[in-house]
């Protein structure tokens, strides 16, 4: 199946997402679990606001640079269940790998 741009941008921020929830919450971390580029990475954890989930980078205590992780506030219209449930189907329309 071919994904539209659009489905393709819908799913990388779903599940997106649903790594920030689950602990993968950096953009290295995001990165190494999808393959994706680091601007790609960047660019899709800022649009989760398009989609109003509020996504938001806590500093590490004690860290002198953007030391910290991606934390999810508020998932708004979107169920993170729906996103947790169908989290693998999205992972591999995107082409991403399992997660090890």
């Amino acid at each position: 199946m071919s994904l539209s741009k659009t489905q393709s941008s819908f799913y990388r921020r779903l599940y997106v997402a649903h790594l920030v929830a689950g602990g993968t919450a950096s953009v290295p971390a995001i990165t190494a679990a999808t393959g994706m580029p680091r601007r790609t990475a960047q660019d899709t954890l800022a649009a989760l606001a398009e989609l109003d989930i509020v996504c938001e980078f806590e500093r590490d205590e004690g860290e002198r640079h953007n030391i910290g992780r991606y934390v999810i506030r508020d998932w708004g219209p979107i169920d993170p269940r729906w996103v947790a449930a169908h989290a693998d189907r999205l992972r591999q329309a995107l082409g991403y790998p399992e997660m090890a």
